[in-house]
């Protein structure tokens, strides 16, 4: 075999098929091992915080925006500034997350993830006490810049799980995501403008009158520092090497890789030109004994540089990724916007509380297919098949956005409407799985156990570049075509479909078969 078949071979070799869940082809089904549950669970339960803080604010963002006065009342441009805000968040954690997640490779998870939740306690608390465009700007962009929990958690995950269970897991993930993706909605939408919905309550309190948005901000705030005080006192650490936070005061000495060696045998290693004695001749032999392993080298478990991180896996992994975050950041983008636009506008006209309960709703039911449904379908179907089913579904999702507008311009909303709407979230269950298959991807792509955080804090940048730019070009474009007539003001839903096009042509350059995983 030639050098570069070699080369070829080493970086499309699945995993063996005795480790891989998918191939039970040989030695038949391997068993799968059991998820560490008292610490997988916090995980879950600090992860809760993501959805929490990102949900809350967009069932009443749009009319937010619209009381701070800077459309001037005009509500075609509602969209442009709900896009910038929406991606002020991502564009400061593109900056950011690599490093948060390169740091954790080297001093520990558990650091990171704590002044994360601090970042987004703080600039919650912020977010709802901002009266201006521009505090609020400067809040989202507290919570992207002190922020890389996403990429770290992901990187404790893989941790935890070994290549029979890490489908199981990743099965088990949307729990949290999508409870957030329930409860953040639904108190953004009914807890908004307290002293008007809750007289009783807060009728008499100036503070909710002149700040109607800082309760819905307040309670995923509160959360994040709850979360703090459990991932101190709770969650261990799961970087194999990670900074100690005693190490200062007692100068601990950093734990070393383990040895290598056959047999585990505690003899010194002979030197090259000592003589033993042969089981077959009385001869003496000046080979060093092959039944001793020198010492594997300390670099293999260290951290590897982030040039090479850009592996042909990794790229391919983390492209792909950063397409489907675009895809569906520009289909939640438009789709509050679109629900709270008037009939006559393109939208439906739906209330802040209505929106939160659809939301919610969403969350719930992801929740509930993901669980019980995603680890085996994968592991019936296989992550490329099941991740390009999961992108095919997008096509009728963003189809569903004219078809609903017509029907509610000619039936209003109604049943026809409701359930065309229905529909809409039955394909966004479906797409939500290309998620689970991607973080399976990126977990084997990682060249070794100490760079999980680097490899997943790349992918989470680009993820963030795209969920920067998504946002602003799908709002943007919403508000164009309405206010131009683009194609009938169907121009968004055209180029939203072309971009998942693109996107689905990505899919299909993942390998059948899983790349092997690092096993240190």
């Amino acid at each position: 075999m030639s050098a570069t078949e070699q080369r070829i071979a080493d970086e499309e070799t699945p995993l063996l098929r005795s480790n891989d869940s998918n191939d039970n082809t040989v030695n038949g089904p391997v068993k799968e091992t059991p998820l560490p549950w008292r610490q997988f669970g916090i995980v879950l339960f600090l992860q809760l915080a993501e959805p929490l803080t990102s949900q809350v604010i967009y069932p009443f963002l749009p009319q937010l925006i619209r009381d701070l006065g800077v459309t001037h009342g005009d509500d075609t441009k509602v969209g442009y500034y709900v896009g910038i805000m929406q991606s002020i968040f991502f564009a400061t954690q593109a900056l950011t997350v690599l490093h948060w997640s390169r740091a954790s490779d080297r001093i520990g998870r558990k650091p990171v993830i704590l002044l994360g939740l601090f970042g987004l306690s703080l600039s919650m608390y912020c977010f709802g006490l901002s009266k201006t465009f521009l505090g609020l700007a400067i809040s989202r962009s507290m919570a992207g810049a002190l922020n890389g929990n996403i990429g770290v958690i992901k990187s404790i995950l893989a941790e935890l799980t070994d290549n029979t269970n890490v489908a199981r897991a990743f099965a088990y993930q949307p729990i949290a995501w999508s409870s957030g993706s329930t409860l953040g909605p639904l108190i953004g939408g009914a807890l908004s403008h307290p002293a008007e919905r809750f007289p009783s309550v807060f009728g008499d309190s100036e503070f909710m009158k002149s700040h109607p948005y800082f309760l819905p901000c307040a309670i995923p705030a509160t959360f994040s520092l709850i979360a703090w005080i459990v991932t101190f006192f709770f969650l261990e650490e799961t970087n194999p090497s990670p900074f100690s936070f005693r190490r200062p005061v007692k100068r601990e000495k950093p734990r070393k890789p383990p040895t290598t060696q056959k047999n585990a045998l505690d003899a010194p290693v002979a030197d090259a030109t000592t003589p033993s004695c042969s089981s077959s001749s009385t001869s003496l032999s000046l080979s060093p004994s092959p039944s001793i392993i020198q010492p594997t080298d300390q670099k293999e478990y260290e951290p590897v540089p982030l040039l090479s991180l850009l592996t042909p896996r990794v790229i391919v992994a983390a492209g792909n990724y950063a397409l489907l975050s675009l895809v569906d950041i520009a289909y939640r983008a438009v789709q509050p916007v679109f629900w709270a636009m008037p009939i006559s506008l393109g939208g439906l006209g739906l209330t802040p509380s209505t929106i939160g309960v659809i939301l919610s709703i969403l969350g719930c039911g992801n929740g509930i297919f993901q669980v019980f449904f995603f680890a085996d379908i994968h592991n019936y179907l296989g992550s490329r098949t099941l991740y390009l089913i999961g992108m095919a579904s997008a096509f009728p999702l963003f189809a569903l956005f004219p078809l609903t507008s017509v029907l509610a311009e000619n039936f209003g909303v109604g049943t026809v409407v409701w359930i065309a709407v229905g529909a809409q979230l039955g394909f966004t269950l479906l797409f939500n799985v290309c998620y689970g298959c991607i973080f399976i991807y990126i977990t084997a792509a990682s060249p070794n156990k100490r760079s999980l955080g680097a490899t997943n804090g790349l992918a989470q940048m680009l993820v963030s570049i795209t969920r920067c730019i998504g946002p602003a070009v799908a709002n943007s474009l919403f508000s164009l075509s309405l206010e131009h007539g683009y194609l009938g003001g169907w121009l968004v839903y055209y180029v939203l479909i072309l971009i998942t096009a693109v996107a689905f042509a990505g899919g299909t350059m993942l390998p059948r078969k899983l790349w092997k995983r690092a096993e240190h």
